[in-house]
């Protein structure tokens, strides 16, 4: 192989960040990135803004950055920049990541000083997947016009609660009680002012526990909400079912189309979803909360589809667990109206980080426990409060295991095709294993899906219209 094929072969920086380097006399080398590096070496850039500008803000990965401990440094109430401006910034640039260089912007800088603490440093290099290492002297020479202070929140001393569940009550009520004006309630079910279920969803949970109800129920419960009806029809006449001929009637899209559980599980799914309004305010960087939900539970559907037929749960279940796996984010935006706008504001600076850590530093619990009370609350299956309760734990082993298990391999699939927020997580094979799917397969359901895009974002679309 010639020199010149092997160069091509090879990964590099993009040329504008080689030649700020080399003009700056800044040595680097080029590595790829791989989440065994240690994070304390990793620098995460952001761009924040307020009225008086830009502010490039640097920190190490094993760090939370604190927007309020940065407003008692500087005195500004920063958030992020805009993603269109941030993307004119890079594509002016050919970069597909904010690299932490100074020199690349004319913005002022911020660096917490903890990074100096390390012999060597990894920045981005502009393209995603690859980092460059620079010797701590080097990196200093490029703070030179920057400032120090300290306004990162080690993750160490962050402890989300992912296995505790026994702790939840007590935790949320600590919560609630230090966040809300409502603190002589001592009940949790008094003081979170949770709107009653839709009577529709009530009847619908009763017929998904009696063994004997048919399809007449079922279209019975349906046609007495016309909205329901109406979506639950248009649902069936979608090109993503590719039905034969017209949809007449909501029996029409349960025996031709949908089937019984499919309907039960997306009515209820949907009545659930009318019960809390979405937040007006979110992350930039969030997939829109149905297209992620509708997403979820198509992949999860797949998933179920993959595993032997012995092993499978129930198909209905799996596929609500996939609708409602994120509807602990509709109650942080309801019952913490103020604070919420601030997680939001942390999650656009903490790309690097899962949401768990920004909540628990922020409110001290969780969407996942907050949505799993929920659940019990409203007295929905024990599966669906498992499935919400542990779905960002791989290694869950205990009662309805396979719930929470699909929906951590559909949510960390979708990840890995851009889908969703927060950091990309590794599939470990014993999770694949545990669900006796392989990895092949569980490509093949996530790209199978994805080849649906436009459709399902039709199908999402629905869920917005309430």
């Amino acid at each position: 192989m010639t020199e010149v094929a092997l160069d091509t072969a090879t990964p590099h920086a993009p040329s504008v960040i080689r030649l700020l380097l080399d003009k700056l006399g800044i040595a680097y080398r080029e590595l790829p990135d791989h989440p065994q590096l240690p994070s304390a070496r990793k620098v995460q850039a952001v761009l924040l803004d307020d009225s008086v500008g830009a502010l490039m803000v640097l920190f190490p990965q094993n760090q939370l950055l604190d927007l309020n401990r940065l407003a008692e440094l500087t005195g500004r109430k920063l958030a992020a920049v805009p993603l269109d401006r941030l993307k004119v910034m890079l594509d002016k640039h050919g970069l597909t990541v904010l690299p932490g260089l100074p020199a690349l912007t004319s913005s002022p800088c911020l660096y917490e000083e903890s990074l100096l603490q390390q012999q060597n440093l990894l920045i981005h290099s502009g393209d995603a997947g690859l980092l460059l290492e620079i010797d701590r002297e080097d990196f200093r020479k490029m703070l030179s016009k920057a400032s120090a202070g300290q306004f990162g929140e080690l993750l160490t001393r962050i402890r989300p609660n992912l296995d505790r569940p026994h702790d939840d009550r007590d935790e949320i009520t600590e919560a609630v009680n230090a966040f809300t004006a409502r603190r002589i309630q001592q009940r949790l079910e008094s003081t979170i002012e949770i709107p009653p279920l839709a009577e529709t969803a009530q009847k619908i949970i009763k017929l998904r526990v009696d063994p004997n109800a048919t399809i007449d129920d079922i279209t019975g419960v349906v046609e007495t909400d016309p909205a329901l009806a109406a979506q639950v029809v248009s649902w069936a006449a979608s090109p993503y079912y590719a039905s034969p001929g017209k949809i007449r009637s909501v029996e029409d899209a349960i025996v031709r189309v949908l089937g019984f559980d499919l309907v039960i599980n997306l009515a209820l799914g949907l009545a659930l979803g009318k019960t809390l309004s979405l937040p007006k305010d979110n992350p930039q960087t969030a997939t829109p909360y149905w297209q992620q939900s509708i997403y979820t539970a198509a992949v999860i559907e797949g998933l179920t589809r993959a595993m032997p037929r012995a092993e499978r749960p129930e198909a209905g279940l799996t596929y609500l667990a996939g609708l409602l796996h994120n509807f602990g984010y509709l109650l942080l935006a309801h019952v913490f109206p103020p604070h919420f706008s601030l997680i939001c504001r942390h999650l656009e600076v903490n790309p690097h980080l899962c949401h768990s850590y920004i909540e628990q530093h922020l409110l001290g619990i969780s969407r996942e426990q907050i949505g799993a009370w929920l659940m019990r609350f409203w007295d929905m299956p024990e599966e669906l409060a498992t499935a919400l309760r542990f779905q960002h734990d791989p290694n869950y082993q205990g009662d309805y295991a396979a719930f929470p298990n699909l929906v951590c391999l559909a949510v960390r699939l979708l990840r890995s095709k851009g889908i969703g927020s927060g950091p990309e997580e590794d599939i470990p094979d014993a999770l694949l294993e545990r669900l006796s799917i392989s990895r092949e397969k569980a490509e093949d359901v996530v790209n199978k899906v994805l080849e649906a895009e436009v459709l399902l974002r039709e199908l999402a679309m629905q869920f917005n219209q309430h």
